[in-house]
């Protein structure tokens, strides 16, 4: 099977972000962009993708959308709605994640992470040691974050990490984000990094 025709497989079989599964509709605006970032601290914990998933639309849908509403939530009520998703292995410790993200970035960027972008100034590793400052986004959070940001912060793309070229080489594709970008030709940048990290986590 040719690059393209295994490519085109594997986004018809994966082609959907993270965001997209947990009912995020990204755009450039405040609460989206929040919601990643809850979405991309309850990913980059040992657990499988899919309680994620479901622990974020959980808060989400008990209307913790947005920075104010998680930090004016209490502890427990953020415990109990990981629950409700299955995030029970790490619920009490990212509850209190949950509450100081949220707290910070209410103090540092008024809730709206289009400030840490303009800060970053189109640079990626400026942008990506700023998602780091938020509790429970280390390396693999940042990862996730850019990862799905970069359809709305183009500045970002191709943004495909050490996952992403996992799922690539499990499959044959080429190595490099350029090699895998020209392939890809008009893909969402985004869809082509989760199809990626799904390949590369697939064991069906």
């Amino acid at each position: 099977m040719s690059g393209r025709r295994t490519l085109d497989a594997l986004l018809e079989r994966h082609g959907t972000t993270y965001a997209a599964e947990a009912g995020i509709r990204l755009r450039d605006t405040p609460q989206p962009l929040y919601q990643l970032l809850v979405l991309s601290d309850l990913l980059s914990a040992r657990i499988r993708a899919g309680i994620a998933v479901a622990a974020a639309r959980a808060l989400f849908s008990r209307g913790l959308r947005t920075p104010r509403r998680m930090a004016d939530a209490t502890w427990q009520e953020r415990v109990d709605a990981l629950g409700e998703g299955g995030y029970r292995r790490y619920d009490e410790r990212t509850a209190t994640q949950l509450g100081d993200g949220a707290l910070l970035l209410l103090d540092a960027y008024g809730g709206d992470l289009r400030r840490l972008r303009r800060e970053a100034g189109g640079d990626v590793h400026t942008l990506r040691s700023g998602l780091r400052r938020f509790p429970g986004i280390g390396p693999t959070g940042a990862d996730i974050f850019l990862r799905e940001v970069q359809t709305v912060w183009p500045e970002t793309a191709p943004y495909l990490d050490k996952k992403a070229l996992q799922g690539a080489e499990r499959l044959g594709l080429p190595g490099t984000p350029a090699a895998l970008t020209r392939l890809a030709k008009d893909e969402d940048p985004a869809v082509l990094a989760a199809a990626l990290v799904r390949g590369a986590l697939d064991t069906g």
